[in-house]
């Protein structure tokens, strides 16, 4: 096995829907809207999966999760997460860095990434320093732009686990 990285993206979008709750990286955000999906819909976390995925080329969150599974209606995507970190660990790898966006017009998510990095740094199995995680608008343009969708976006960069 080489000893250079491998690098993966992940994406991820759902829909905003009044009565579900809002969670990313695990963490509940008050707002009056959620993601609609089979799981929590947690996008930041989705995107964490496919990136990890995708480095390990290993498929992707729906062909380890696929939403006709009931054992994984309303699951948290963090327990999802922690199985991905032990699929890439079972490759002979282990997660270096993630790096990830997500696209929201609202609520503002600021006060909510520390929370978001410490979760994930737990699950990835790393220091907080090799977590990034930004929110950005979408500009008022599209489905998250309106206010309809979230999205997130993330790189992942896996290495031997020598």
């Amino acid at each position: 096995m080489s000893a250079q990285g491998r690098i993966g993206i992940g994406y991820d979008i759902h829909r905003l829907v009044e009565g579900r709750r809002l969670v990313l990286a695990g963490v509940e955000i008050p707002f009056e809207k959620g993601l609609l999906g089979h799981s929590d819909s947690d996008v930041l976390t989705h995107a964490v999966c496919d990136a990890l995925l995708g480095a390990a080329a290993a498929g992707d969150i729906g062909t380890h999760f696929p939403d006709s599974d009931s054992r994984f209606a309303g699951a948290a995507s963090l327990e999802l997460l922690t199985r991905v970190v032990e699929l890439i660990n079972e490759r002979g790898f282990k997660v270096a860095n993630i790096d990830a966006v997500v696209l929201a017009e609202r609520p503002r998510l600021a006060p909510y990434i520390l929370s978001m990095r410490e979760r994930l740094a737990a699950v990835l199995q790393i220091e907080i320093e090799f977590v990034s995680v930004k929110a950005k608008t979408n500009e008022g343009l599209g489905a998250v732009g309106r206010g309809e969708a979230m999205a997130a976006h993330a790189v992942a960069l896996i290495v031997a686990n020598s």
